[in-house]
């Protein structure tokens, strides 16, 4: 098929996909577009490389940026800021509800004071804070469950079919070449192989839930589209992952998958407090087999990857050699310039992270950032652990996000721009899906039929608001307002 037909093809798909989507949640708010843009280009690549622009990773490039993109992103960042104004988001509510986390990007902030370069700290910081802003979009809409939903399910019928088509008609976009070996690596939409193999673990995760969401409905007409629309992403997404090759979001979305049908099973549901224990548990036991009785080896090995983890021991032992400042780092995302960059591109040419998100964390904030972080996951798991109740569905999808979280930042730094923290955000900062009730509990109108749910959100109220059904058995939605 000629590559001209393909895209066409591609282009019908996508337009297809997302004005007769069967899953299309109405109601939800038009302004999810901005932050769908944000996480695609941060998922994929920046303007600057989508209009033919190089990858550049030198020093001097890592420290000024590009305009077309700064541009791009301030102007995301005010749109999204003027819906929150217009909400008339509740702050004040928000900080108090995440007090670990404002703590975390506040010492990110004030880190910028004793930085070798503090105004591309605070310039990083200032971009960075668009991610919250965007998560903030999403969770503030007046149906923050279908809108989360509606996000990522677009995110990915942008992001796979549009991989996939890169890879098999304009391979001059969707593969690279090793520059030591001159093998072939698989981007597809991202810069790299391991971001193809990020879209492809969301992508999974996202489907396999929203399946088994659907799934007891599944003899309804409607549900049996979305449900056939789920297996054919499905199915790209498990191709992509293989050409991609990436052993960590391989590993990962396995991981994932193990969460979330655990989370959906009879059992879990259960012994929902034996799965709260299980999965910390689990990586604790990890993190003991791996640095305790340093097996890492072996566990590469099992995955199919060399004993260094594709030479990422001997980066983690590079970074550490630079001796920073154990306590408070070297400043915001300020490592990977000037003279430690030179330092580190003795050992391993051509890299801008540790491929370790804890070890990131360390060099740039120091055990200080490193603690508050480990605060803040702890928090976002009793957030999470609280939610995990048989009525519950987003909170089976946000647990399998955050095990993930956990073991990808071992090999990989996702603790800062990257789409596994939005990702992430976007599961742990969910607004709380309300309390069911039960119809005799409530007064009714008189006019309801028969065929009237027998559950309904708590903030139903007779005559002011439109009743929100919330089925047994099938998918749930969040109708009230949380945090204006």
């Amino acid at each position: 098929m000629p590559p001209i037909i393909a895209l066409i093809l591609w282009l019908i798909l996508l337009l297809a996909l997302l004005r007769f989507d069967p899953a299309r949640e109405p109601g939800t708010s038009p302004a999810l577009w901005i932050p769908l843009i944000w996480i695609f280009i941060v998922g994929t690549r920046l303007p600057s490389q989508w209009l033919g622009g190089a990858i550049e990773i030198g020093s001097g490039s890592l420290e000024e940026g590009n305009p077309l993109d700064r541009a791009v992103f301030s102007v995301l960042m005010v749109l999204a800021v003027g819906i929150l104004m217009a909400r008339r988001f509740n702050w004040m509510k928000f900080f108090s509800s995440n007090l670990a986390l404002c703590a975390f990007l506040f010492f990110g902030l004030v880190s910028f004071i004793w930085s070798d370069f503090p105004l591309v700290a605070l310039k990083r910081w200032l971009r960075d804070l668009g991610n919250y802003f965007m998560i903030l979009v999403v969770l503030s809409d007046p149906l923050p469950f279908e809108a989360v939903r509606t996000l990522l399910r677009r995110l990915c019928y942008l992001v796979i079919p549009l991989s996939v088509l890169l890879i098999k008609y304009f391979p001059q976009l969707g593969k690279q070449y090793d520059m030591w070996t001159g093998a072939n690596m698989f981007s597809g939409a991202t810069t790299g192989k391991n971001l193809l193999g990020v879209a492809c673990l969301v992508a999974g995760l996202f489907f396999l839930w929203d399946t088994m969401i659907w799934w007891p409905e599944r003899k309804n007409q409607r549900t049996k589209r979305i449900i056939w629309v789920n297996f054919a992403l499905i199915i790209m997404t498990l191709w992509l992952l293989h050409l991609a090759s990436s052993a960590t979001s391989t590993v990962c979305l396995g991981i994932g998958c193990l969460a979330i049908v655990a989370a959906r099973s009879t059992f879990g549901k259960r012994h929902s407090t034996f799965l709260k224990v299980l999965l910390p548990a689990s990586f604790c036991l990890y993190l003991v087999l791996f640095y305790g009785f340093d097996m890492s080896g072996q566990m590469a090995g099992a995955v199919g990857r060399d004993p260094t983890f594709t030479d990422r021991t001997v980066i983690w032992k590079a970074v550490l050699s630079a001796h920073t400042n154990p306590l408070v780092g070297t400043g915001y995302e300020s490592f990977w310039l000037g003279p430690r960059l030179d330092y580190v591109w003795r050992f391993v040419i051509g890299i801008n992270e540790a491929h370790n998100g804890y070890l990131e964390v360390y060099i740039n904030l120091g055990l200080i950032g490193l603690a508050l972080l480990v605060v803040f996951l702890f928090t976002s798991y009793r957030s999470i652990s609280d939610r995990l109740k048989p009525s519950s569905s987003l909170s089976s999808l946000s647990l399998a996000i955050w095990i993930v979280m956990l073991f990808y930042n071992m090999t990989e730094a996702a603790f800062k721009v990257h789409p596994m923290w939005l990702v992430f955000l976007l599961m742990t900062l969910a607004v709380p899906e309300p309390a069911e009730v039960r119809l005799e509990d409530m007064s009714v109108p008189e006019n309801a039929g028969a065929s009237t749910p027998r559950y309904f959100s708590r903030n139903y109220r007779p005559g002011k608001a439109k009743i929100n059904a919330v089925p047994r058995g099938g998918p749930q939605s969040l109708h009230e307002k949380k945090g204006r």
